[in-house]
């Protein structure tokens, strides 16, 4: 079904953000490149190599104990723990985080046709905003309803798409989910929500 169809067959469209809306190695890779100055000037370290092995072991490992492999490998001190999970919580970054280009077209013709668009979020609350509040939606962001499953209950658990059809008052047959993960497709298919995986959209 081509989004055309589910444009005007459904109500609601409720979007997960890291790599649905935009790449999130867009974000993790600019809070590596500003931990990486920070101990430059902090240790004297040469902040050139730390950034280029973060780079390396997050595009061949993932973000999984980051910290921790950097750390061994360039003798920084434990302390800085804490600032890479400042970093990762509040970073200020220096370019803006941009939307794939279908799902930025996808959204807009939502929000022409006059549908709702909700962001139902994973993961840490304060760090998703942050992301949000650093992504170039191009005016759509006074459409957006913004929910984070950490104030109700991780997916595949049901509490928030629950809540978000219960207060917007919406039928499971008008809302259409967009993700990536075996949690979105698991936490749609248990509402009996239609689901759609974004690469179906980026590749369509």
């Amino acid at each position: 079904m081509m989004p055309a169809q589910l444009l005007k067959e459904k109500q609601a469209f409720v979007f997960e953000l890291d790599n649905v809306v935009y790449p999130e190695k867009d974000y993790l890779l600019q809070v590596y490149y500003l931990f990486a100055q920070f101990i430059e000037y902090g240790e004297q370290l040469n902040g050139s190599d730390i950034v280029k092995y973060m780079q390396e072991q997050y595009l061949a490992h993932g973000p999984e104990g980051l910290f921790e492999k950097t750390a061994a490998e360039f003798k920084i001190p434990e302390k800085y723990k804490m600032n890479f999970d400042l970093l990762m919580q509040n970073a200020k970054l220096p370019l803006k985080l941009l939307i794939f280009s279908k799902v930025l077209t996808f959204l807009q013709e939502i929000v022409a046709a006059g549908k709702q668009v909700f962001l139902f979020v994973d993961g840490d609350a304060i760090m998703q905003l942050n992301k949000i509040r650093q992504i170039e939606w191009n005016g759509l962001e006074k459409n957006l309803i913004v929910y984070f499953s950490e104030e109700s209950e991780p997916k595949p658990g049901t509490k928030g798409l629950s809540l978000i059809m219960e207060r917007h008052q919406l039928s499971p047959e008008q809302v259409l989910m967009i993700g990536i993960k075996a949690e979105d497709e698991e936490a749609a298919k248990n509402l009996k929500i239609e689901y759609l995986s974004v690469d179906l959209l980026l590749k369509g």
